[in-house]
């Protein structure tokens, strides 16, 4: 496998990979992030330069274990055989289930509004342990440690009652795609996860993120 570092490459990729959407998508999120920044701290790789057939995105430096085909870490896409493998399935990994499909997924267009007593807020350092007792894959250490981390480096958009508590709120992850959506219970059946979804889904347009409806 060859890690790929220069610009150019990695330019190149993003453009190749962006043709195969949405196949690519467990891929393509990760190296746009690279491309922009690398706030995740990934590395992409590649089986040959330039005619590659297998992708793998992972944390950088991390060494990954067994053949191409049992993977232990990140996503490696396949395109001649159409396989995807990680150590768990990618949606599992994301906490969305399959109808959930790009960087954020959703249909968007219009506009939509913040219900009245509600507003556009962002998330803190201090909500981790409220993001990790929400969260369908949370409530141990390892789960918080992953959370404060998605939380200080990735887009995220959360809506806040007027005492200025979440309510509502849509995180990204490394792969450029939903990690964790939540509505308080009491605040449900009102359009919350609509309007941030929404509005997640044109901020991730503007970066040039790719949306899928």
């Amino acid at each position: 496998m060859q890690i790929l570092t220069c610009p150019a490459q990695l330019q190149r990729l993003e453009e190749i990979l962006r043709k195969s959407l949405p196949f690519a998508l467990p891929v393509f999120g990760a190296v746009l992030n690279i491309n922009r920044g690398n706030p995740g701290e990934f590395e992409v790789l590649v089986d040959k330069w330039p005619e590659f057939g297998a992708v793998l995105a992972r944390p950088s430096g991390e060494v990954a274990s067994g053949d191409m085909g049992h993977c232990r870490r990140g996503v490696t896409l396949c395109p001649g055989t159409c396989q995807v493998c990680s150590e768990h399935p990618w949606w599992e990994v994301l906490g969305w289930d399959l109808g959930v499909l790009g960087s954020i997924v959703v249909g968007f267009g219009g506009c939509w509004e913040p219900a009245p007593g509600v507003r556009v807020g962002s998330l803190n350092p201090s909500h981790v342990d409220l993001l990790n007792d929400t969260w369908p894959h949370g409530g141990n250490a390892r789960s918080r440690r992953y959370l404060a981390k998605i939380l200080r480096r990735f887009p995220q958009v959360c809506l806040q009652d007027s005492s200025g508590q979440p309510i509502a709120w849509v995180l990204t992850n490394n792969f450029g795609m939903g990690t964790h959506s939540y509505t308080l219970p009491e605040h449900r059946r009102r359009g919350h996860m609509q309007v941030a979804l929404t509005m997640a889904a044109q901020r991730a347009h503007a970066r040039g993120f790719p949306v899928f409806g």
